[in-house]
């Protein structure tokens, strides 16, 4: 596993209603609460993020795929695997 170097994100507060429960067994555990919901909130923008650019560009994706299945890719004599 590697450090990656970038400087950090300005951080803001941000008020969070969370169970108890779990809240209570985070701390006991030692897990960094603020890290851990920012990781899988950064996760969860990811691939929201990434959705959306896959739902605004369907079109485009599907006339690609079309064009590929009927004409194979691109310099598709030349490839070697």
């Amino acid at each position: 596993m590697h450090a990656e170097h970038h400087s950090p994100s300005p951080k803001r507060a941000a008020n969070l209603t969370l169970s108890t429960e779990v809240l209570d067994d985070a701390k006991a555990l030692g897990i960094n609460i603020s890290k851990a919901c920012d990781a899988h909130l950064r996760e969860l923008v990811r691939k929201e993020k990434e959705a959306r650019w896959k739902a605004e560009h369907i079109d485009f994706i599907q006339a690609y795929n079309q064009t590929v299945a009927e004409e194979s890719l691109p310099l598709d004599a030349w490839r070697t695997f």
